[in-house]
């Protein structure tokens, strides 16, 4: 992959990190003051505890999006962007448009989809 592409993708994964950290950071900060809601009857204790829920999974979501751009940022810096982990094939330029943080190319995926292979680190 030519530099200028790689340099593009990297503007775009570094953008997407910053949106990712604020999202994160705003989240946690959202739990913890539903945390410090005094709720006075059960119907109230039940919606503190549903938000509360809510809030955990949408930044469990965030952080896991956050770790695979960043290892991708890290695949820039390597020089192995654009490359399945797996294979170590060139995954298709549509394909990372789409997904600039993906690891595999389309076929390693549907493996790994279908449990034909191991999840592998980065």
């Amino acid at each position: 992959m030519d530099k200028k592409k790689v340099e593009a993708f990297k503007k775009r994964l570094e953008t997407r990190q910053q949106e990712l950290r604020k999202m994160v950071s705003r989240t946690q900060q959202d739990g913890r003051s539903a945390d410090e809601d005094v709720a006075q009857d059960i119907a109230d204790k039940a919606a503190s505890s549903y938000n509360k829920e809510f809030l955990f999974h949408q930044s469990n979501a965030d952080r896991q999006l956050l770790q695979m751009v960043e290892n991708a940022l890290a695949r820039i810096r390597e020089g192995s962007f654009g490359e399945c982990i797996s294979c170590g094939k060139d995954i298709n330029p549509k394909r990372l448009e789409a997904v600039p943080w993906t690891r595999h190319c389309i076929e390693c995926q549907e493996k790994l989809e279908n449990g034909m292979l191991e999840e592998a680190s980065r």
